[in-house]
Order: structure tokens, then C-alpha cells, then sequence
């Protein structure tokens, strides 16, 4: 169930950019400025995760480097 929850939440920032352009691509007129949220959460959610990934990597390595060099 773990691993479903997962998926669920990895797939969650893509699907709202998707519902935010389709929502953008039905409206006409001053309505498109209303899916602009979405789509800007949407972007904002990706990018956030991809730092945090980045972060939590080079923590890692430098945690393994530590402790290579405790070691010699």
C-alpha cells in the first residue's frame, strides 16, 4: 500500500499541470487566468522536489567522504 502512495504522490505535480493547461485550453477570455495557479504549483512542486533530491544526494556524499576519511 506504501508503494501505491508513492506513485500517487509522484504522479501528482505532473497531473496538475496537465488539469491546469487543459483548464487553460477550455477557457477563453480573463477565465485562463484561473488555472494559472495550478499551473504554477504544479511547476513549483517539481522544482522543489528536484532540489531537495539534489540536497539530500550531495549530503550523502559528503557523509560518505567523512567516513572514508575517518578510515584512513
Amino acid at each position: 500500500m506504501k508503494r501505491l502512495g508513492n506513485v500517487l504522490f509522484s504522479m501528482a505535480a505532473p497531473s496538475l499541470i496537465v488539469v491546469a493547461i487543459w483548464g487553460f485550453l477550455q477557457r477563453e477570455g480573463s477565465d485562463q487566468l484561473q488555472a494559472l495557479p495550478a499551473l504554477v504549483v504544479g511547476i513549483g512542486l517539481i522544482i522543489s522536489g528536484a532540489f531537495g533530491r539534489s540536497n539530500r544526494r550531495r549530503k550523502l556524499l559528503d557523509a560518505i567522504r567523512r567516513k572514508d576519511q575517518d578510515f584512513v
